[in-house]
């Protein structure tokens, strides 16, 4: 990250420090499907970068004052700052980053979904990306629900860029974005079952009715074990 403004120098803070949330097992972390990858023994701990504590430095600082008390958590990691919000304050935050002159965040660059097995009622999440041309900085928020419960408001009214990437991440993980204006299927055929890019999702073995053909499960195609 840079700034164009020589007084203000992003110098974040490194905590080093990190919490586990569970367990990833082989490569993938599938259960109920073969794992081809050779790494099917693989056991290795889910990890995420701990919270980080004031001063952040430099504008990230700055920038975290702006969306006070909006801020659930801070967390710094390899010199990136990502802001974590409830769903309650994500538009009332965006419209922050937008409008305030001491922050504009002119661009959303979309949100992403990510999904988190082991991370108990917060399974979901959904990661947006701001940059602020005026003071050339970057930034990301972070939001998450429950796989039970997975709605969160759109941000279609704020930065209507977001339409088509809010539709993937409900398309791949299943995340609800209230108030789209057509929050439908945007990679897959409408009557797809399940979400692809779920951890919970099979590796193959799905049939392709619209080709009349079908993937086998990988562990019926080929063994690296």
């Amino acid at each position: 990250m840079t700034d164009d403004n020589p007084e203000i120098t992003a110098v974040p803070a490194e905590t080093g420090e990190v919490r586990a949330v569970g367990e990833r097992q082989g490569m993938f972390g599938v259960k109920g499907s073969g794992d081809t990858s050779g790494y099917g023994g693989l056991v290795a701990p889910v990890v995420y970068p701990a919270q980080a504590q004031r001063p952040y430095g430099g504008w990230f600082d700055a920038v975290a004052d702006g969306l006070d008390p909006l801020i659930d958590a801070v967390v710094i990691h390899r010199g990136e700052i990502t802001f974590h919000i409830s769903a309650a304050n994500l538009v009332a935050a965006a419209k922050l980053l937008r409008d305030d002159p001491k922050l504009r965040f002119e661009l959303c660059a979309g949100v992403s979904g990510v999904h988190y097995p082991a991370d108990t009622g917060r399974e979901l999440h959904a990661v947006y990306s701001f940059l602020s041309m005026t003071f050339n900085r970057r930034i990301r928020v972070e939001v998450s629900v429950p796989d039970a419960d997975p709605h969160l408001p759109s941000l279609c009214g704020v930065y209507p860029a977001v339409d088509w990437h809010e539709r993937e991440a409900f398309d791949m993980y299943g995340l609800i974005f209230d108030g789209h204006p057509a929050l439908t299927r945007i990679l897959m055929p409408d009557d797809w079952p399940g979400h692809p890019q779920r951890k919970d999702y099979p590796l193959g073995g799905i049939a392709v009715e619209y080709k009349g053909g079908s993937i086998p499960p990988p562990d019926q195609r080929r063994s690296y074990s």
